[in-house]
């Protein structure tokens, strides 16, 4: 089957189970890059109820072959930071990086981001790892309850991501000055995380930056917090041989270099 005609099924798929948003993917033009974000938007909204076979293989199939066209980086692969032999910086795509498990920062509903094509981290996991994510993050909260609370961590699946599993935590949403609490709450989403991983005999595990951006944590302080939490995690016995801190923006690749004492290109071409 053709990429285009895969997306097209898979649209009408989604459709007939979501048919409320039909009028609005009528406007969608039919060429690929259109109907491909169509279907993200449609994967985004769509909300947790029972996958069908079908469905799944050639969502699966797509994904895939979109992960592979991506190109997978390989975590263990990636050179340490001088005078961290544990402790890597790597600036890319999170969703491109086989290691044991990445970090996604949540919202306290724990399903994943609802707004189509969302530029948030928690989107772009969801994305990429399918739909399944989504389910197991239901099944998780509904078990639990209530919703999550900061700084905690759970352990799902990573489905078609090159990662084995995803690291879900909810940072603070920092609301004018940082507070006491903020600071605890987002060291916390660091060491819950090291901690479930240890417990799951994990070795490496890439992290995002928890609670900046659309939760409004200033970079610098939250990076201070995220490398001190980290580096203090792994003076204990632990599974963890390496930690990556994945960043999107040059400023935080920027200020993580700085706080390990590492120079910007002592790593180019990585």
């Amino acid at each position: 089957m053709e990429y285009l005609e895969r997306i097209l099924k898979l649209n009408t798929m989604l459709l007939t189970e979501m048919p409320e948003y039909q009028s609005q993917a009528e406007g969608f033009p039919q060429d690929l890059t259109s109907q491909r974000r169509l279907l993200r938007s449609l994967m985004n909204v769509r909300p947790p109820m029972p996958l069908k076979r079908e469905f799944l293989t050639m969502q699966d199939d797509l994904l895939s072959a979109e992960r592979d066209n991506k190109g997978v980086m390989d975590g263990a692969a990636l050179p340490t930071v001088n005078g961290h032999p544990q402790i890597a910086v790597w600036k890319g795509d999170i969703t491109r990086l086989r290691v044991d498990a990445i970090v996604d920062a949540d919202n306290s509903a724990l399903l994943g981001c609802f707004c189509p094509c969302h530029g948030c981290i928690d989107n772009a996991i969801h994305s990429a790892a399918g739909l399944q994510l989504r389910d197991e993050c239901h099944q998780i909260m509904q078990a639990q309850g209530h919703p999550e609370p900061n700084g905690r961590a759970k352990l799902t699946k990573g489905y078609n991501l090159p990662a084995r599993y995803v690291l879900h935590t909810v940072g603070p949403i920092v609301q004018g000055r940082v507070t006491h609490q903020d600071r605890r709450e987002l060291a916390s989403c660091y060491r819950s995380c090291l901690e479930l991983a240890t417990e799951h005999g994990l070795e490496y595990v890439a992290f995002c930056c928890i609670s900046t951006g659309e939760f409004h944590f200033p970079n610098q302080e939250a990076a201070e917090i995220a490398v001190k939490t980290v580096t203090d995690f792994l003076r204990q016995d632990t599974s963890i041989k390496r930690v990556i801190f994945n960043v999107f923006k040059d400023i935080d690749e920027t200020i993580y270099r700085r706080l390990l004492g590492a120079d910007r290109t002592a790593e180019a071409g990585s």
